[in-house]
């Protein structure tokens, strides 16, 4: 037998702001960041999402867009900690996933093979993972205020 478990992505305000005083720091010193360093642009914020159970099938996304825009979602490929280590460009995973609403009433649409793969890679690393960190990245009118995402997997009972 099986249940279906709904994990919301949650915002991290902390590491977010690390992050912004990472590239402030910077900025203010007049230095580059370190080769392959991956610093945070002004319309991205961190995410997380813990997992309370580790043996998880992919099902399927939940992502509501409240007006027009676009939702890009990159995952981190390790616990990362920004207060002890920088975020690395090889440490982003493929596929992203990729959300858009158009205007109108339309659907939010997503390159579904994207995001199945994307969901099953996730999947996969919460066997060995209690959290894993995301960068979301907002554009076209989407904001923090304006998504609701979560993920849903199937856990054996």
């Amino acid at each position: 037998m099986s249940t279906e478990l709904e994990l919301p992505f949650r915002l991290d305000t902390q590491l977010t702001e690390v992050m912004r005083l990472r590239v402030q720091s910077l900025q203010q010193r007049g230095q580059k960041r370190q080769d392959g360093e991956r610093l945070l642009l002004p319309n991205e914020a961190v995410y997380r999402l813990d997992f309370s159970k580790q043996s998880l099938r992919f099902s399927r996304w939940m992502v509501q867009l409240a007006q027009t825009g676009r939702l890009t979602v990159t995952a981190t490929s390790q616990l990362w900690t920004p207060d002890l280590t920088n975020l690395m460009t090889r440490q982003l995973l493929e596929p992203v996933g990729v959300f858009w609403r158009a205007a109108g009433d339309s659907p939010v649409q997503c390159y579904e093979a994207d995001a199945h793969e994307f969901g099953e890679r996730i999947a996969e690393l919460a066997k060995v993972r209690k959290v894993m960190y995301f960068l979301f990245a907002f554009a076209d009118g989407c904001s923090p205020e304006t998504v609701d995402c979560s993920i849903t997997f199937t856990v054996d009972t």
